[in-house]
């Protein structure tokens, strides 16, 4: 049986500003240099032309979903996957749609699904349990992204207007919402640490992000040089970072970033890659668009810069 989660209060997380100007040049100083990872391409068994890996635990369990072949709309559903090909359909009950973005050690996963009006919830399933909604009271667009091995989740919600919210879902239940410096963000991960990472618009229109991460209540601006769009989507207990950013011709790239350096990680031959999640081994998920226009899953294990082996080169 399904059970709506009611916060039990909804607070507010203020940070430290004095750090902003110091944190965002240092991490943009960085050169960029490419990550020394062997990537290979995933797709789900029935669907070879839209597969996204959003998150993975340190038991190499993965999170994700999937494309339909056979229906026009190509609605969004959910697994989790043991590789090389172990898929378990995870959606929630009577929804239209599913993601499964983040998944913790005790196999616990997070992520949102639209039901048959429109509506977009967060939910949270633990393992051999009934998925629960999770949405902030009185919102009408809830995203969950990301959980630690404490159930906190990150996640966002969307206002009237059409801002987000980033906040933290607290395994009691309890809401904290964060207060960063542009009006329009997400949280898109939360480590052991509660150290949390995310992205914020610059733009109205949404056209220009900046990635960050929050350390013991300090914010730090996350911008790959030379690139006016960064996405921090996925953070381990190393505070070792994955995201997305684009270049100067708007191509999209995946990074890996640690103490203040970015590392490009690409897969080879793709005409975008993004890297979504990242467990403490360091090993990575995410997607790329191939040269046929499909999007493409992938994993990453740190060794070779680029793996021989790959089928999309």
């Amino acid at each position: 049986m399904n059970r709506s989660r009611i916060a039990a209060t909804f607070s507010s997380l203020v940070l430290a500003a004095g750090v902003l100007a110091t944190a965002t040049g240092s991490a943009s100083a960085a050169e960029l240099n490419r990550a020394d990872y062997t990537l290979q391409p995933v797709s789900f068994q029935t669907d070879q032309r839209f597969t996204q890996l959003l998150g993975i635990n340190d038991h190499k369990v993965i999170a994700g979903y999937h494309g339909d072949e056979n229906t026009e709309m190509t609605p969004n559903k959910g697994f989790t996957l043991r590789l090389p090909n172990n898929f378990t359909d995870e959606n929630f009950p009577n929804s239209a749609q599913t993601q499964v973005v983040g998944i913790n050690n005790d196999e616990t996963t997070v992520g949102f699904y639209i039901d048959t009006a429109g509506q977009t919830h967060g939910f949270q399933k633990a393992r051999d349990k009934d998925a629960v909604n999770v949405d902030l009271p009185g919102t009408t667009f809830n995203q969950l992204l990301g959980i630690n091995n404490k159930d906190q989740a990150a996640g966002y919600f969307q206002d009237a207007p059409g801002l987000q919210h980033a906040y933290v879902h607290e395994k009691n239940g309890d809401f904290l919402v964060l207060s960063l410096p542009m009006p329009s963000s997400q949280a898109t991960g939360i480590n052991d640490s509660g150290d949390i990472v995310g992205f914020e618009q610059t733009s109205p229109q949404a056209t220009t992000a900046e990635g960050y991460i929050i350390k013991d209540g300090k914010l730090t601006i996350l911008k790959a040089p030379g690139s006016t769009f960064t996405q921090a989507l996925g953070v381990n207990d190393k505070d070792e970072v994955v995201g997305t950013f684009n270049d100067a011709n708007g191509v999209a790239h995946g990074f890996l970033w640690h103490d203040g350096k970015f590392e490009q990680i690409d897969m080879r031959g793709a005409q975008a890659t993004t890297i979504n999640g990242l467990n403490k081994d360091g090993r990575i998920v995410g997607f790329f668009m191939d040269q046929a226009g499909n999007t493409v899953g992938l994993v990453g294990e740190r060794g070779d810069k680029q793996s021989d082996r790959d089928e999309h080169s």
